[in-house]
């Protein structure tokens, strides 16, 4: 048999995968774009807009193609959001409870998205283009490598598709009334927002965005005749009465070409005045339109304008990073609906055709991107150690998750804590000196020399090290000099310990020598 079921449940015929659909509609591939800017009027604009949403897309979507074209900032802001979800990392992760099989299913998808296809990062980059126009087809070319059908990636114009008699199906234009529905497994198609109710040819942010493009070209215009004639003297030319049309004509040849060339001819009997202008010429209307529209596109774009202004009082470039270049939950949206729709039109395809025995789309393994922000390392690292103390039951994987630290596979080299070696406590200065001069070998010498040939001092060590120091000392101000000399060194904890330690032994020595003299 060579049917296969589609994600939807519906069986067709596999050997339809081996043509593009678009090949067999010979009138798209011999259709040439014309612009839709020229002589674009506020009324031109809304018929075009209205029969978007009486079925008919071609017009619209091509207005949207080249605003975006001709609109260098629609462009940039419009680059940033497309470009943003390559910011964030992607994986397959298999559906819940999943069996050995849906698990083998989700490794293998990762490595043939991974080494084996097109860069699943170029379809992202094409179906956010939906963003700005409601939808984005991709057309899915199947090839066979071995025994494995693997897809390339070809994104096709909006303006090749139109809405069904009930404006709510997106069809191919195959100049058919209703269009033709499109072939399974041959689309990744994208529709932005579906959440927002009304017809597909409304769904484009383009849509809100045309009226501001409409209003700043007008502005752009009117500022450019501004400048072209700012400036320029007044030439007036006079005729005298009873002058034909001729007349007046040649009249008006001349005044052309005097302000043109600076030279002209014209009748003796007749005049022209030139009037120097003097009044100054005010843009702030213009500037101030283009500057509301471009603000306006951002927020409609962006959700924010900051990230888009950088002026030289400072004001924007330090609040930028605040806003980032796309608004937080904006970008999450947006990867969320093209993980589905790249899930729906592409996972389960390459399962469908390559591996068979897959219970439906809902037992499909599906793309998932890492949404999340890390942690501050160094406030969890303060936090956890006290909380975990005092009896806190904390995963480990919870932790790893939080700073966004994968958890190590088997035989995989870890990061080890460098260990310590502790500092072998020193002798006194003034004890080694003695011992330097040629006198008798103090008891604190031989434990300088008994602990110098050991590697790693016990706690035993230390203790005899202190009890020579203090069986020593006449008084306990030379008590405290000689630690300070010994282990002044040693940070502010350690040297407390050792301070603590020594003045215990002395009370000990003291309490010791009065039970001598007491004869106890």
């Amino acid at each position: 048999m060579n049917k296969i079921v589609d994600q939807y449940g519906i069986p067709f015929d596999k050997g339809l995968l081996k043509e593009v659909q678009t090949s067999r509609v010979a009138s798209l591939q011999n259709e040439y774009l014309t612009g839709m800017l020229d002589g674009l009027t506020p009324a031109r604009l809304a018929n075009t807009l209205r029969a978007a949403d009486n079925g008919d897309l071609f017009a619209q979507h091509r207005l949207f193609s080249d605003m975006e074209e001709r609109d260098a900032h629609i462009a940039a802001e419009m680059g940033k959001r497309k470009l943003a979800p390559l910011s964030l990392d992607w994986t397959i992760v298999p559906p819940r409870n999943a069996s050995a099989a849906e698990k083998a299913h989700t490794e293998w998808l990762l490595e043939v998205l991974t080494d084996a296809v097109d860069p699943i990062e170029d379809l992202m980059i094409a179906l956010m283009d939906g963003v700005g126009h409601g939808f984005a087809p991709v057309e899915l070319e199947w090839r066979s490598e071995g025994s494995e059908w693997l897809p390339a990636y070809f994104p096709r114009p909006q303006e090749w598709f139109q809405l069904d008699q009930a404006r709510r199906n997106i069809r191919l234009r195959d100049m058919s009334v209703d269009g033709a529905p499109l072939a399974p497994f041959g689309w990744v198609f994208h529709t932005h927002g579906k959440a927002k109710t009304g017809y597909q040819g409304r769904l484009g942010l383009h849509r809100t965005l045309s009226w501001s493009f409409l209003y700043k070209s007008y502005a752009i215009g009117d500022f450019a005749e501004l400048l072209e004639t700012f400036g320029l003297p007044i030439i007036t030319g006079k005729y005298y009465a009873g002058a034909n049309d001729e007349e007046k004509a040649s009249l008006l040849r001349a005044v052309v070409a005097l302000g043109h060339d600076a030279r002209a001819i014209m009748p003796a009997d007749m005049q022209i005045e030139i009037e120097k202008v003097t009044a100054g010429g005010d843009s702030s209307g213009h500037l101030s339109l283009v500057d509301w529209c471009e603000r306006s596109q951002s927020k409609v774009i962006l959700g924010q304008t900051m990230s888009a202004e950088s002026k030289s009082s400072g004001i924007g470039s330090g609040n930028a990073d605040l806003h980032r270049e796309v608004r937080r939950d904006i970008l999450v949206a947006d990867v969320r609906e093209i993980a589905g729709t790249i899930t729906r039109d592409l996972l389960y395809p390459l399962i469908a055709l390559n591996r068979g025995n897959i219970d439906g789309l809902r037992r499909c393994p599906r793309l998932v991107f890492d949404t999340g922000e890390p942690e501050d390392i160094k406030l969890l690292a303060e936090s956890l150690p006290p909380l975990v103390n005092i009896g806190m039951q904390i995963p480990t994987d919870w932790a790893h998750d939080k700073l966004k630290i994968p958890v190590p596979t088997d035989g995989q080299a870890v990061l080890t804590p460098q260990k310590t070696q502790p500092t072998p406590p020193t002798p006194p200065a003034s004890l080694a000196a003695m011992a330097a001069a040629g006198g008798a070998a103090s008891p604190a010498a031989e434990l300088s020399d008994q602990l110098s040939a050991s590697a790693t001092p016990t706690v035993e060590d230390l203790l005899t090290a202190l009890s020579r120091i203090v069986q020593e000392a006449p008084d306990l101000a030379t008590l405290q000099r000689t630690l300070l000399e010994a282990y002044g060194h040693l940070d502010t904890a350690d040297l407390t310990r050792h301070m603590a330690a020594a003045f215990a032994l002395a009370e000990l020595r003291g309490m010791a020598d009065v039970r001598d003299e007491a004869g106890q």
